[in-house]
């Protein structure tokens, strides 16, 4: 399957949002690079608008809006960075958003959302928010899907672009995986500039859906999201990105919570950056490559939206 955007797409789509997000800086961590025993550099996205990379997507889907679709609004399944950067979009382009939350959301997420505009309804889990929001979409509504979706992931490639950029010698780029939308339009804008350099993925276990995937050849729903990561907590991978995982990304390596938190405590030690445990695992990921990573190697901290009380509960009783 040949992916539904294009290299030329994500350059479309940068210069598009590129007046309405920020361009986050990519940084050499000198503790990283010791650590690692090479060139490791920081795409720190957390300090994106909304605190995560997510709004790229959206600018690049809602900016395409007719004005008869923006007089209705748009609607969004999420419990997590999706949904605050639909609710942020949403009210910079004065379009109304409806946002489907699974009812165990951390507050952090649900008050942001919330106070960006969007109205929010409780759902059981993201199946039953993708059920329900297609009596919208029969309504009018357009439906902004957190990665199936060619202008979103060509909006999240733009975070590929401005590494290769910032990078130009890039062998090595590490990314989380949600549904991954993010991975697709990085994997698609590194190897459109940089045939030879290499992406690689990573999953929390409990939230590995394209590892499972993988696995199976097909997409396979998870039956609960187990991870504390949750914003990598999607129920499946796509048709679309699955097929661009097989043929662009070199493997998925899936880390445990535990894992993940240790890297949160390292980078926040060290760099002063506190991110989610979908952007830390990127360092656990490195880890375990180190013989196989060549000498430039980009860390693609995709988000920081962690809460101060998710954080305390997750450090005062153990990992999985």
């Amino acid at each position: 399957m040949e992916p539904s955007f294009s290299l030329a797409d994500i350059e479309a789509a940068h210069a598009r949002i590129a007046p309405h997000i920020k361009r986050t800086p990519l940084v050499r961590s000198d503790a990283l690079s010791d650590r690692l025993g090479r060139n490791v550099y920081l795409k720190a996205e957390l300090f994106q608008k909304t605190g995560a990379f997510k709004v790229r997507g959206a600018f690049n889907k809602m900016l395409g809006l007719t004005p008869e679709q923006r007089a209705v609004g748009v609607v969004a399944v999420s419990g997590g960075n999706h949904a605050q950067a639909v609710a942020y979009v949403g009210r910079k382009l004065g379009v109304k958003t409806v946002v489907f939350m699974p009812h165990t959301t951390p507050r952090n997420y649900v008050d942001a959302t919330r106070g960006y505009g969007a109205e929010i309804v409780f759902v059981r889990d993201a199946n039953e928010g993708f059920e329900r929001q297609d009596g919208y979409v029969a309504q009018g509504w357009v439906s902004v899907h957190p990665f199936t979706d060619s202008l979103v992931m060509a909006g999240q490639g733009t975070t590929g672009l401005e590494i290769v950029e910032d990078v130009p010698q890039l062998t090595d780029c590490i990314t989380s995986i949600g549904g991954g939308g993010l991975i697709s339009g990085v994997a698609v804008a590194i190897k459109g500039r940089l045939p030879k350099a290499r992406v690689w993925g990573v999953e929390t276990l409990g939230a590995d859906c394209m590892s499972r995937a993988l696995a199976a050849g097909k997409p396979v729903q998870m039956p609960a999201i187990t991870s504390m990561a949750r914003t990598l907590g999607a129920p499946a991978a796509s048709e679309e990105t699955l097929a661009i995982v097989q043929r662009y990304v070199e493997s998925v390596t899936v880390v445990t919570d535990a894992e993940a938190l240790a890297a949160l405590a390292f980078l926040l030690e060290r760099t002063k950056m506190l991110t989610e445990l979908a952007a830390s695992c990127t360092l656990v990921a490195a880890d375990r490559l180190k013989a196989q990573l060549g000498e430039h190697v980009v860390l693609l901290l995709c988000g920081g939206n962690m809460g101060l009380a998710d954080l305390c509960q997750a450090t005062l009783k153990p990992a999985s």
